[in-house]
C-alpha cells in the first residue's frame, strides 16, 4: 500500500501538551538536566485529568478500513503487532497486583491501583475494536479472542512475560518486601516492557495509520493507550531514580537486569517468522525500529542516573 502523508491540524502526537505533561523523559531534548520529573502524586493528578472512554470511540470506519482497504494478506501480517498487544495489555493488568502490594510507600500504591485500572481499560479497548471490527471469526467472547491471538506470538514474547516477569512478580507475591525484586520488576515492567516495547510498536503503528489515514477509531484509542503509558513510565523512571540513582548496590541490580532482558526484549519485536537479523514493522526496517526503542531507553536511563554502559543490543539469531 502506498503511503501517503496525513493532515496535520497541530503538534504532532508526543508533542502535544497532554503527552508532555507526563515529563517521560523519552519525549524531552536530548539534554536530561531540563528534564523535571512528576513525583507520585503530581502522577496521581495527571491520571484524573486524562480520562478517557472506551465506549465513546466509533470503530465504523475501522471496519470499513479493515475489510475492503487492507488486503488480506497484509491484515494476516498485523495480527502479530495487535496480538501481541491485545495479550500484553492482559497479562500486565494480572500481573501488577503483587508490584502494588510490594511498593513500600502509601502514594506510591495508590497510583499503581490507577495503572490497574489503565491496563484494564486498555483490554477492553483491544477487545472492542477485535469485536466490532470483525478481525477474527469464530471468536465470540474475550477469553476466546485471547486464546486466538497466542500462535501469533513469538517464543521471545512468552519468555519474556511468562517466565520473566512472571518469576519475578511470583516472588514479590510471596515476599512483598523483598525490594531488590521490586527493583527489577519495575525495571522489566516499565522501561522495558512498556518504555521499551509498548511504546516503540505504538509509536510506528500510529505513524503508519496516520499517513495512510486508516483506522481512525483504533487511532484515537491506541493514541490514549500510548499516553497512559508515558505516566508509567514516568511513575517507573522516578521510582528507579530514588531507588537506584544514589544507590550503587540497586543501581548494580538494575543494570544486570537490564543486561539480562535486552536480547530478549529486542526480539520480542521481530515479527513471528520474520528474519531476526533483517525485518520490518509496516514500513519501517529493524534498524529504524531498534534505535528508536534503544534511544527512548538510553534518555531515561540518563534521568534516572543509572547508564547502561553497553552498546545496542542486538537480537539473537
Amino acid at each position: 500500500m502506498e503511503a501517503k502523508e496525513a493532515t496535520r491540524t497541530g503538534p504532532s502526537r508526543t508533542e502535544r501538551e497532554d503527552f508532555q505533561a507526563t515529563s517521560d523523559p523519552a519525549l524531552q531534548s536530548a539534554d536530561q538536566g531540563k528534564v523535571k520529573l512528576l513525583g507520585y502524586d503530581e502522577l496521581y493528578g495527571l491520571w484524573e485529568r486524562q480520562q478517557w472512554l472506551t465506549q465513546e470511540l466509533d470503530f465504523s470506519q475501522d471496519r470499513t478500513d479493515w475489510h475492503e482497504k487492507i488486503p488480506e494478506e497484509e491484515r494476516y501480517q498485523r495480527l502479530y503487532g495487535l496480538s501481541s498487544f491485545f495479550i500484553g495489555e492482559q497479562k500486565v493488568a494480572d500481573e501488577l497486583g503483587p508490584m502494588m502490594r510490594a511498593a513500600p510507600l502509601e502514594n506510591q500504591r495508590i497510583f499503581l491501583a490507577t495503572q490497574i485500572a489503565d491496563e484494564a481499560r486498555h483490554v477492553r479497548f483491544f477487545d472492542r475494536f477485535f469485536e466490532e471490527v470483525g478481525v477474527l471469526e469464530n471468536a465470540g467472547e474475550l477469553r476466546q479472542r485471547l486464546d486466538a491471538l497466542e500462535e501469533n506470538l513469538n517464543p521471545a514474547f512468552n519468555e519474556l512475560f511468562d517466565d520473566l516477569l512472571k518469576s519475578r512478580v511470583d516472588r514479590l507475591a510471596e515476599e512483598p518486601g523483598d525490594q531488590k525484586a521490586l527493583i527489577e520488576a519495575v525495571t522489566l515492567y516499565h522501561m522495558v516492557i512498556e518504555g521499551m516495547l509498548a511504546l516503540t510498536g505504538q509509536h510506528f503503528i500510529i505513524d503508519y495509520l496516520e499517513r495512510n489515514d486508516l483506522l481512525p477509531g483504533f487511532r484515537e484509542g491506541f493514541g490514549n493507550v500510548a499516553r497512559d503509558e508515558h505516566r508509567h513510565v514516568a511513575y517507573g523512571t522516578w521510582f528507579l531514580k530514588e531507588r537506584c540513582g544514589s544507590d550503587p548496590a540497586m543501581a548494580e541490580r538494575m543494570r544486570a537486569t537490564l543486561h539480562e532482558l535486552l536480547p530478549v526484549a529486542s526480539g520480542v519485536l521481530v515479527p513471528k517468522g520474520a528474519d531476526p537479523e533483517n525485518w520490518t514493522l509496516l514500513d519501517y526496517s529493524s534498524e529504524q525500529v531498534n534505535e528508536f526503542a534503544f534511544k527512548a531507553l538510553s534518555r531515561r536511563l540518563k534521568a534516572i542516573g543509572v547508564p547502561l554502559l553497553v552498546e545496542q543490543p542486538s537480537v539473537p539469531a
